[in-house]
């Protein structure tokens, strides 16, 4: 007999409630494994917002075990990406303050935001704390959410804000002095570990960025390789910038098949001990 054609859609099976802090409001979608609550990771989604991709990478994690939280900080929650979606979303969330988009050395808005539901979703799920995981636009805002003691297992994927214009915004960590000191004083005292991912020809997420971030918290940050020197691997055009998501991650074998499983397996370290 031929096979029923797959009919569901992106937000299928995930609930939805508001979550409130730092003065904005947004969606949060969650989602736990079957057996029952797992692991709590805090998804951002990138930029045009939470895309059939987006939750695609959501849903994989709550396969592996884990209770997933994804605010919908931009966009339409479930819309496919568009370049003329891309492009408009980009340009409201360019201007909004809860992001500062543009701004050196900030205390963003939507960093506390985070924090908040991080300490929120880690009360829902016990443990010993939780993931949060940040792409693209909001790479930089989950290594800002590990001021927050609960998080444990912070990972920027492609970090591009505040957006590379120039050498010090190239070499800029995405976050406040504040929030370094604050970071770097807990990767001293108590080991924590900050995840990063990027192409190595990926303008968009500098790799000035990512040395920078090495020379703040050395060992603290941990680097997960794609390809080999300064080319991007085979497989992956001149241009590929969505490592988790739209780069063939579902192909076994791919360098960011791999990527999203060591992704997976830090995360199982750092919130299962």
């Amino acid at each position: 007999m031929p096979t029923a054609p797959d009919t569901a859609g992106p937000l299928d099976g995930w609930s939805e409630a508001p979550f409130t802090a730092a003065g904005y409001t947004h969606r949060v979608f969650t989602r736990s494994p079957e057996h029952g609550e797992g692991p709590g990771v805090v998804l951002l989604p990138e930029i045009p917002g939470m895309t059939p991709q987006v939750m695609g990478l959501g849903n994989h994690l709550v396969a592996e075990g884990f209770t997933v939280a994804i605010p919908s900080l931009f966009g339409e929650p479930g819309r496919d990406m568009t370049p003329g979606y891309a492009v408009s979303t980009l340009a409201k969330a360019c201007i909004a303050r809860e992001f500062a988009a543009f701004a050196r050395r900030a205390d963003r808005p939507v960093a506390e935001y985070v924090r908040a539901l991080a300490r929120h979703l880690h009360e829902r799920t016990g443990g010993p704390g939780v993931g949060v995981i940040g792409m693209c636009f909001s790479g930089g805002f989950a290594l800002a959410a590990a001021v927050e003691p609960a998080v444990l297992a912070p990972v920027a994927s492609q970090p591009s804000v505040p957006f590379p214009l120039g050498g010090a915004r190239k070499r800029d960590l995405g976050m406040s002095d504040r929030e370094r000191d604050a970071v770097a004083a807990r990767v001293r005292t108590e080991g924590l570990c900050l995840v990063g991912l990027r192409f190595p020809q990926d303008g968009v997420a500098p790799g000035d960025r990512f040395a920078a971030l090495h020379a703040t918290f050395g060992d603290g940050w941990r680097v997960i390789p794609l390809g080999s020197g300064d080319r991007n691997p085979p497989g992956a055009g001149r241009f590929a910038h969505n490592v988790l998501t739209y780069e063939d991650v579902e192909q076994p074998g791919h360098p960011t098949n791999e990527a999203r499983a060591q992704v997976t397996a830090f995360l199982r370290e750092r919130l299962t001990r």
